[in-house]
């Protein structure tokens, strides 16, 4: 996409930093054209945030850690955003409480915008030795706000379903339904000690995903696609959603709390029609897609009605790391990732980010960084599961196998379906 880089710099040689720092603002951005001032300011629940504070947050970040760290001089474009737009930090002090972030009114969108540029202008500005001496955190900085471009489109998604009319946010579809798909099949993987996480080869990678180390496995299987709409259906009609021996004791929990409707989270039943609610829109329930938008209790119920289980983390990285990560292909706003992908698992990058049976905890050896920094992941390691894969609202620089999402078990909005594992003999 075009970006004005002489309105920024009025320099005619960016370091390539600059040019990723630049596609990256850029992007987030481009997320919101066709959004109103209000519809950014949208909050349905505490859990998710209004895009106007993704945009002003994530422009936090670099002011925080960078700007105001070590740029001598650095005016910062208000003080009091410190406060509004610190999301957890609690090394850096207080923040506003997030269930009240749809009272922020004020600043306005446009003023959030102007931080923005105020933010890039003085990172544009960065001599080539600061750019060195900050390129780790000018990363993280870029990698922090893809993960929030992502989470932009998942909390919008979400406070657009709770309007009746069922509100649009793109008319260009990214997918068409599935004509036909195959019986599911499962693929075999030996056991024994394999090596997962995230090593010194790799460009750029989360501090979670590291050390890299050994871990010992069981001979299993696993399901060569995702578990699709129609399967699920079966599911739902056969009284799985009735049954408590197929849920664990939290979810049979969160099942009997009267907010629950027993179905994806998206899911429509209009005059006797299924129907999915889209970022495009309302749209009849697609049969042969994979079903989306279930929590991790929902998953494993279904893979225990299923005969089966859900993969550990280690499964399914162990897998994933023999399987090329497949060439992108844009979509309007998002990318699709290995839809005509022929590899032994298909969807493994593609469509929704798959549950796991694995608790979110640190690998063996991992040490958070020092500082304020250091609480980007390590203090979320409880009472959270990993999740795999990548959807499609997932910016294509975070599809890799070593790659670990994590979400509270009862948490439906994020993009998430499942991937059915088997135990093998020896």
């Amino acid at each position: 996409m075009p970006i004005a880089t002489q309105a920024i710099t009025g320099d005619d040689k960016l370091s390539s930093l600059n040019l990723d720092y630049l596609l990256v603002r850029q992007t987030s951005k481009t997320l919101i054209e066709n959004l109103s001032a209000e519809d950014c300011s949208l909050q349905a629940e505490a859990f998710v945030s209004p895009a106007k504070w993704h945009l002003a947050h994530t422009t936090w970040f670099f002011e925080t850690f960078i700007l105001l760290n070590s740029v001598t001089g650095y005016q910062a474009f208000n003080s009091a955003f410190q406060v509004l737009f610190n999301s957890y930090y609690n090394g850096i002090g207080e923040q506003f409480p997030r269930p009240k972030r749809h009272l922020l009114s004020r600043p306005s969108l446009n003023e959030v915008l102007k931080y923005r540029a105020h933010v890039d202008s003085a990172m544009m500005a960065l001599s080539l030795s600061q750019q060195e001496l900050l390129k780790d955190l000018i990363q993280l900085g870029l990698h922090h706000e893809q993960q929030h471009q992502e989470l932009l489109l998942m909390d919008i998604k979400y406070s657009f379903f709770q309007n009746p009319i069922f509100p649009v946010m793109s008319d260009k579809p990214n997918w068409t339904n599935i004509e036909s798909v195959g019986s599911m099949k499962f693929i075999p993987y030996s056991g024994g000690l394999k090596k997962i996480g995230a090593g010194s080869e790799n460009e750029f990678c989360f501090d979670n995903e590291t050390p890299a180390h050994q871990v010992f496995l069981e001979n299993h299987a696993l399901a060569d696609r995702l578990v699709n709409n129609g399967e699920y259906l079966k599911f739902v009609e056969s009284g799985g959603y009735e049954e408590p021996s197929f849920w664990l004791s939290d979810g049979w929990s969160e099942l009997q709390k009267p907010a629950c409707k027993k179905l994806p989270l998206y899911w429509q039943v209009i005059e006797g029609k299924w129907f999915e609610y889209t970022l495009h829109g309302l749209k009849p329930l697609d049969l042969n897609g994979p079903v989306c938008h279930i929590n991790f209790y929902e998953a494993n119920a279904y893979a225990q009605w299923a005969g089966c289980r859900l993969p550990t983390e280690a499964e399914w990285e162990v897998a994933a790391q023999s399987q090329a990560i497949p060439e992108t292909r844009e979509v309007g706003l998002w990318h699709a990732y290995g839809l005509d992908d022929q590899a032994p698992l298909s969807q493994l990058y593609s469509e929704c980010w798959q549950w796991t049976q694995s608790a979110y905890q640190p690998y063996p050896g991992f040490k958070a960084p020092v500082g304020a920094v250091g609480e980007y992941n390590g203090k979320f390691m409880c009472n959270q599961m990993v999740l795999r894969g990548g959807c499609r609202l997932t910016p294509k620089q975070h599809i890799r196998s070593s790659y670990r999402n994590f979400f509270y078990p009862q948490d439906q909005w994020p993009m998430a379906g499942l991937r059915l594992a088997k135990d093998q003999d020896k």
